[in-house]
């Protein structure tokens, strides 16, 4: 019985500091990248809404999202689901649309403007 509380200790401890060492590896990448610099707040809202609400992104800032870098909006948002506020969401689902929002704004910056 005792065995199995020292157990039990040791996987709490071994999933906080799993947590923790999460936490700071993605605050040295938005540091050392800048992230947090690279797009205007407007659309950091449309890209946060898009992401974890329901809202689209417009093509202006999808170019911002893209100029920002896939290293920086993974970082980001992981950072942002470390925050208690959003404890109950489904990290999952968040993942999913954040590589959603990116292909898709990959996709349409890539694509060729139609001509007028």
């Amino acid at each position: 019985m005792a065995s199995l509380n020292v157990y039990s200790a040791l996987v709490v401890l071994f999933l906080t500091c799993g947590a923790a060492m999460a936490t700071k590896e993605n605050d040295q990448i938005i540091k050392d990248n800048n992230c947090e610099t690279k797009m205007g707040l407007p659309c950091v809202l449309e890209a946060f809404t898009s992401i974890f609400e329901t809202g689209t992104i417009s093509s202006k800032c999808c170019g911002e999202l893209v100029g920002l870098g896939n290293v920086c909006h993974s970082a980001l948002v992981k950072r942002t689901l470390e925050n208690p506020i959003f404890k109950d969401l489904s990290p999952a689902r968040i993942i999913a649309k954040s590589i959603q929002t990116w292909n898709n704004c990959l996709a349409l910056i890539d694509s060729p403007s139609p001509s007028a």
